[in-house]
């Protein structure tokens, strides 16, 4: 008999599958290019799903959202601390109070991601949380 959290790892992945079955060719490329890259840059980093977008979970907790739209891919949140250190290679792209969207007609930034993934990471490691 599955364990409660493998039925509800199960059924987050589920979720996942769905939301990216219902995304545009482009949209859904680019998002499983943010979810190989925050889990190579985090290994023990697993799916989740929260707020009807795809999620990143580490030990149970939730480290970032990821959402596809019909020009852009966004991954939230981020925090004033994480723009300030990654500011100049934040630059290019389109940031708000919490959300960095990258055009879909543009390659994702793989060592930026990565980078914002690991900083997430340590902030959630240090008790802040957005």
């Amino acid at each position: 008999m599955p364990s409660p959290a493998s039925s509800g790892l199960a059924a987050e992945r589920a979720k996942l599958r769905k939301y990216l079955a219902g995304q545009p060719p482009a949209a859904r490329r680019q998002l499983r290019r943010i979810r190989e890259l925050v889990r190579a840059a985090i290994p023990r980093a697993t799916d989740g799903f929260s707020y009807r977008i795809p999620a990143v979970r580490v030990d149970g907790r939730l480290l970032l959202w990821y959402a596809g739209w019909k020009a852009h891919c966004s991954i939230y949140p981020v925090s004033a601390a994480v723009r300030r250190a990654l500011g100049r290679d934040l630059a290019k792209y389109a940031v708000s109070k919490g959300t960095i969207r990258f055009p879909l007609d543009a390659p994702l930034p793989a060592t930026l991601i990565r980078r914002l993934a690991k900083a997430r990471l340590s902030e959630l490691a240090a008790g802040r949380t957005r």
